[in-house]
Order: C-alpha cells, then sequence, then structure tokens
C-alpha cells in the first residue's frame, strides 16, 4: 500500500513538473537566453555598419560610457527624475491615505478616483501632458500656463520642459499623478492591516491619537514603505514611454533608456546600446535582488 501511495507522488511530481516545462523553457530561452545574448554583444565591437572582424573587446564599451558625456548626462537626467517622483508619490499617496484610512463616507468612490490614472498607460499620458507642458505665456499661453494665468498666478508661468534646470522637475508630475493613487492603495492596505486592538489598548493607557499614529501605527508601515521604495525605483529606472511622449528623445530631457534606443536603433552602435541596456539590467538588480533576499527571509522567520 505504501509503495502505491509513494508512486502516485511521484506520478504527481512528474506530472507537475511537465506542465510547467513549457514555461521553464520558455523563460529560459526568452529571459536568461536574450540576457546573455545582449551582454555578449555588449562585449564585443559588433555594430549594424560595416566590421571586418567582430570581435570580443572586453569591458571596453562600458568604460566608454563613463566618459561618454551624453550617458552621463541621461543618467544626471534620470537622477533627478527618479529622487522626484519616489518622494513626492510616496508623500502625495501616504497623505491620501491618511485621509481614507478613518473610513470616510464615499471611500469607495475616492478610492477609484485616485486610482484611475494606474489605468492610463504613461504614453498616453505624456501625449496629453506634451500640450499641458505648452511653453508659451501671457497672451499665448495654454495648458498649466494658462491655468496659471486664468487663476491669477500667471506670475508662477515657466518653461516647463525646456528648462535647462527644472525640465527633470516637471517630467516627474505626470509620473506623481500616475502612481500615487497605487501608493496610496499599498499604503491603505498597510493601515488596514494593522488590528484595532493595538489601538483600542493605546488609547485605553491614555494615548493620544497624534502617539498612536508616531508610535505605533507609522512603524508597522516599515515594510510597506520600503515595498514601495522598490516598485517605484524600479519604474523610474526604466522610464521610457512617458518621457518620449512628453518630449521625444531631446537631449534636454533624456534618460538612460531613451539613450539607449537612440544608440542602438538611431546611431546603429549595438555593442554602446547592450551596454547601456546591460547597465539598466544592473541598476534594476542592485534595487530588486536585496528586496527579495529580505522578503525571502522574512517569510522564512514565519
Amino acid at each position: 500500500m505504501k509503495s502505491i501511495k509513494e508512486k502516485k507522488k511521484l506520478h504527481l511530481r512528474l506530472g507537475g513538473f511537465f506542465f510547467v516545462l513549457p514555461s521553464i523553457i520558455a523563460v529560459a530561452i526568452f529571459v536568461y537566453g536574450m540576457i546573455l545574448w545582449t551582454i555578449n554583444i555588449s562585449l564585443s565591437n559588433r555594430n549594424s555598419g560595416y566590421v571586418e572582424k567582430v570581435e570580443n573587446v572586453g569591458l571596453k564599451n562600458y568604460t566608454d560610457l563613463l566618459v561618454d558625456e551624453r550617458f552621463t548626462h541621461a543618467l544626471s537626467n534620470l537622477i533627478k527624475f527618479t529622487l522626484t517622483f519616489m518622494l513626492a508619490t510616496l508623500l502625495a499617496g501616504f497623505i491620501m491615505a491618511l485621509l481614507l484610512e478613518k473610513g470616510i463616507k464615499g471611500e469607495g468612490f475616492f478610492r477609484s478616483f485616485y486610482l484611475y490614472p494606474m489605468a492610463i498607460s504613461f504614453i498616453a499620458m505624456g501625449t496629453a501632458f506634451r500640450w499641458l507642458f505648452f511653453t508659451e505665456k501671457g497672451e499665448d499661453a495654454a495648458g498649466f500656463n494658462l491655468i496659471l494665468r486664468s487663476i491669477g498666478l500667471g506670475f508662477l508661468q515657466n518653461d516647463w520642459i525646456l528648462s535647462e534646470n527644472g525640465a527633470m522637475y516637471s517630467m516627474a508630475i505626470p509620473a506623481v499623478w500616475q502612481m500615487s493613487g497605487y501608493v496610496m492603495a499599498l499604503f491603505l492596505a498597510g493601515f488596514r492591516g494593522i488590528p484595532d486592538e493595538m489601538r483600542e489598548a493605546a488609547r485605553v493607557d491614555g494615548a493620544t491619537e497624534f502617539q498612536i499614529y508616531r508610535q505605533i501605527l507609522f512603524p508597522q508601515l516599515t515594510p510597506t514603505v520600503l515595498t514601495i521604495f522598490i516598485i517605484l525605483g524600479h519604474v523610474s529606472m526604466k522610464m521610457f514611454d512617458l518621457i518620449v511622449g512628453i518630449n521625444g528623445k531631446s537631449y534636454g530631457t533624456q534618460v538612460v533608456a531613451v539613450y539607449m534606443w537612440e544608440a542602438t536603433f538611431d546611431s546603429g552602435d549595438l555593442a554602446k546600446g547592450t551596454a547601456i541596456s546591460v547597465f539598466i539590467l544592473i541598476m534594476v538588480a542592485l534595487v530588486v535582488v536585496p528586496y527579495l533576499r529580505y522578503v525571502n527571509k522574512q517569510e522564512a522567520y514565519r
């Protein structure tokens, strides 16, 4: 009887393995295989033009990026965009969650209202914000400048995406608008996951609402904040469609992903383009992999 049960277990395991085998093969080829192929090209002198001999040049393409003015400019833009996007989105989402956390009337409507921008693609949003960032002022104003002028705040009109110092901060506005609702939902889930008994016990001990939030609720949101930072950082580092939708491949607002596209497809320098793409992969991995290890450790402790 025991051997029959063991055979059944073995058949179930084999059945499960063969069921997921096509997915394993597809991931191995189209994910990890493509990554290895990309790394291989990034270590060569290959491009779409004529090359007498395709040969391995080691890390030359990567070291060249460090002294490439356009790459360092794109990286600087990405850092400005990422910091603005992450901090502003975190703050906006937290405030919205804090307002809804008490269970106000019409909470379902406000949740849907805040989350609605998530249904819009970055490229569609970029196209809309291209008009809103219209840079003409005064009588010819449109978009945000027209709105500011109409409400008596004309002195706040500016060049938006054409501003040398503020272009990337302006670029973060639509990204914040889209992702703040998602961050709100994560914070709200974090708040609702804290037992009400903890609040009641604190109130019985004489704690004020401010003390309850500061000393009990906020510390328990640390894993939520970490998750939000990882998600927003991942989104920001790969940002491409929003930037292109608003200002094309313009040098002033070019980020690393846009420069990768330009190098690979516009200039035809496959080795340089793949080196940039591997650089993006490494940036994302440096953020995501430690987080995944942290999550696995937390699961192991439970």
